[in-house]
């Protein structure tokens, strides 16, 4: 595992090395460190620590609105969501939602807020503009993932016994709970939101369903369980990692087949996408570093160094920086995009390193 020392060294050389320099990104990124009961703002003009948004219980979800200076941190203990004035790093208004929430979601059109309670079990509509509680839907089960549709119909919800659930988000009414052969999982739309995606519990399968009839449409065999989806931005490929493989599937939703698997590191995990140039980011959380693959090609161009613990990455929105949270050593590693060339080493430099905290589990970026 990499230390802090090296990282700064490793980052260091790269600075040194570099013939262009970025431009930075005009945002921050917000990382949820619940450990310290903070979100962690780190200025990526400077690439340095901007401050700290201090609330009263553990964040361990983000969300961002594209278009204003707000995000909201979620804190599950509680079934609290947190607004947060991203502009002047403090927080704003707190909204009790249940006795103790899972996830959150913003909608498509940046309207609502979604969030998926335990107790007690129910998904819950919050007003993005005024922060007000829009809707309450009771759910059959104890959930266990939901994703939205793209087009902000339906709602898709994997219960703990197995079953999928789809809700009419405008009737604010869950239907039935479905089974389709497997205890679902993690579940996701396709781009269209036509079809979603379903990975089981305990087999690798993937299985694709119709929207919202629930018909089976192919169960598709994979080398490893589903537990980790990132989709290409065209919505085109999705590329899913999980335990039993150290690999990458390639899955063609609206073709309904795997295309390739690709060895992509040690026990890959995490996943990000950038375009133009369209790679791949895989965290490798036991490996210590981030495989690099150029989606085209289907081919692993670059590894690149960012110790052991890595469970979380994304992409700036301007497609210059990947951004790594590794949750052992309480730091942000920054790779820059335009550095990355496929050499026969194949090794990518780190731009820099930021230290956000303990334990971070959770990044997002937001434009000011």
């Amino acid at each position: 595992m990499l230390d802090r020392r090296r990282f700064l060294a490793a980052a260091g050389a790269s600075l040194g090395c570099r013939k262009r320099r970025g431009t930075g990104f005009p945002g921050y990124a917000l990382v949820a460190t619940p450990e310290v009961q903070a979100v962690t703002a780190v200025d990526l003009t400077r690439f340095a620590l901007a401050g700290h948004i201090r609330l009263s219980s553990a964040p361990r979800a983000l969300a961002v609105h594209p278009a204003r200076r707000v995000a909201w941190a979620l804190i599950p203990e509680n079934g609290l969501v947190q607004e947060l004035d991203v502009a002047a790093l403090r927080p704003g208004r707190k909204l009790q939602l249940s006795r103790s929430a899972f996830a959150m979601r913003l909608a498509p059109d940046g309207e609502s807020l979604w969030v998926l309670c335990r107790d007690p079990r129910q998904l819950v509509a919050v007003d993005a503009a005024n922060f007000q509680r829009r809707a309450r839907i009771g759910l059959p089960g104890e959930p266990r993932d939901f994703d939205l549709s793209p087009d902000g119909r339906w709602a898709a919800i994997s219960l703990a016994a197995g079953a999928v659930v789809f809700v009419d988000l405008a009737a604010g009414r869950a239907q039935r709970p479905l089974e389709f052969g497997f205890r679902a999982a993690g579940v996701r739309f396709r781009s269209d939101s036509k079809l979603l995606l379903a990975a089981s519990a305990d087999l690798p399968i993937l299985s694709l369903l119709e929207v919202p009839s629930g018909v089976v449409v192919v169960h598709l065999p994979l080398a490893m369980r589903a537990e980790n989806f990132c989709f290409k931005s065209d919505g085109g490929q999705l590329f899913v990692t999980g335990s039993g493989a150290d690999a990458v599937a390639i899955v063609y939703p609206y073709r309904s087949e795997v295309a390739e698997t690709v060895l992509a590191g040690n026990s890959p995990g995490a996943m990000a996408v950038s375009t133009a140039p369209d790679y791949l980011f895989v965290a490798n959380a036991a490996g210590g570093d981030v495989t690099i693959m150029d989606i085209e090609t289907r081919r692993v161009i670059a590894l690149a160094a960012v110790g052991e613990g890595v469970n979380h990455i994304t992409v700036t929105p301007d497609n210059q920086y990947v951004l790594a949270l590794n949750e052992r050593s309480g730091v942000m590693a920054v790779i820059r995009i335009a550095a990355i060339v496929a050499r026969r080493t194949r090794v990518a430099p780190l731009f820099t390193v930021v230290p956000v905290g303990p334990r971070p589990v959770a990044v997002a970026v937001c434009r000011l």
